[in-house]
């Protein structure tokens, strides 16, 4: 048997057309119609093995932001002009179901299948998201009011999500460990803000957390980004690498530097050499978990590390890294070799242990970000 690692050069030259297609001809239908309950509106959080929806499962509120700003970030791109309509129908029912159901301020955290609080904890990552989306339909239409819900979520932000200590607490009520995730992710959607609005206070506060980010997330000596908190950044022994995330701040980093003019350049290339220590020997992925020293903590291999990888390198290649290019193509190989390679259309496989056994039965849509937010990275820079 050949090597899975080998990836042919045929193969990785045209690779973002074939998941460009595959994203349009088959993503994008399935989980806007599948994907969607048409009895009581929002997005299934997951499909059945078979492709058949997962009606009866609960409603994550990050993952209903996350599929909006798939279906406004395709129509942006002008890959699938529905989309528009699907992310404004998406948002009208976040806003109806999720935002302040209980008459507290702040988007709950779950909801049941038929729209109603399942639990109503006010959680930072998920507000990020719902950030992330607000700005991407944002982007569309100019929209006031949509603008006025960007700005009362970041007035909850700054009024409730605050903490002494610097960034934004777990969630309300308050809770230990803190994450560098929300953070990360309340970084992307300040830079996707500013892009969206061009008001320069966005720009400021992504610089609040790229200054975190430096003082407190990153390990200037081991080259590594800390996962787990206490209430004063002090870390969390022993330390969690998850290469993922590694390569995600990569791509952001390349992202502040676009709208800031701040170099970041160093910082990227140390980000990117320490993700790449935690590989799968068989099929060159990134594992889920390792440590300060460089050792596998967890061998299993979930699909979205694939798909920041891939946006690390894109990131390199934007900057005019030599190789980077081909490395980003590589990487998307990978990705649509084990994971997209599912044998329901548009579907994908969520998580593989070091056999490349699949440990998740079902298709969870809250993968579709990280794929289409790699594809429509990869078109842009690489053609």
């Amino acid at each position: 048997m050949a090597d899975e690692g080998i990836i042919a050069a045929d193969e990785a030259s045209n690779v973002v057309a074939r998941l460009k297609r595959r994203m349009i001809d088959e993503a994008l239908p399935l989980w806007s119609t599948v994907g969607w309950d048409h009895a009581s509106g929002g997005f299934i959080d997951r499909l059945h093995r078979d492709g058949a929806a997962d009606a009866a499962a609960p409603r994550r509120v990050f993952v209903q932001a996350r599929q909006i700003w798939c279906y406004a970030k395709a129509a942006q791109m002008g890959w699938y002009p529905e989309g528009r309509a699907i992310a404004l129908k998406g948002l009208e029912h976040l806003l109806a179901r999720a935002k302040a159901p209980d008459g507290r301020p702040g988007y709950v955290h779950r909801l049941t299948p038929d729209g109603s609080v399942l639990d109503a904890r006010r959680d930072a990552y998920d507000h990020a998201f719902i950030l992330f989306a607000l700005a991407s339909v944002y982007a569309l239409d100019q929209d006031a009011q949509v603008r006025a819900e960007i700005d009362a979520l970041l007035a909850f932000l700054d009024g409730h999500l605050r903490s002494p200590h610097g960034g934004v607490h777990e969630g309300l009520p308050v809770s230990l460990p803190r994450r560098q995730n929300p953070h990360m992710h309340l970084f992307e959607a300040m830079i996707a803000c500013f892009e969206a609005t061009h008001d320069l206070s966005f720009q400021n506060r992504a610089g609040e957390f790229f200054a975190l980010f430096l003082a407190n997330l990153y390990d200037k000596q081991k080259r590594i980004l800390t996962e787990y908190f206490e209430e004063d950044w002090s870390k969390i022994e022993p330390v969690s690498v998850e290469p993922g995330h590694q390569a995600e701040w990569v791509w952001l980093l390349k992202g502040f530097e676009r709208i800031t003019g701040c170099p970041t350049g160093q910082r990227r290339t140390e980000l990117l050499a320490t993700a790449l220590r935690y590989r799968d020997e068989a099929t060159g992925c990134l594992i889920d978990e390792g440590d300060a020293s460089g050792n596998i903590r967890r061998s299993t291999r979930r699909l979205w590390p694939q798909t920041e990888i891939a946006k690390a390198w894109i990131a390199q290649a934007e900057s005019g890294e030599a190789g980077a290019a081909d490395e980003a193509r590589a990487s998307l190989v990978r990705l649509e070799r084990h994971y997209l390679s599912h044998p329901v259309k548009g579907g994908w496989y969520d998580q593989f242990d070091r056999d490349g056994k699949s440990l998740i039965d079902t298709i969870p849509a809250s993968s579709f970000y990280h794929v289409l937010c790699a594809i429509t990275e990869a078109e842009q820079v690489l053609g």
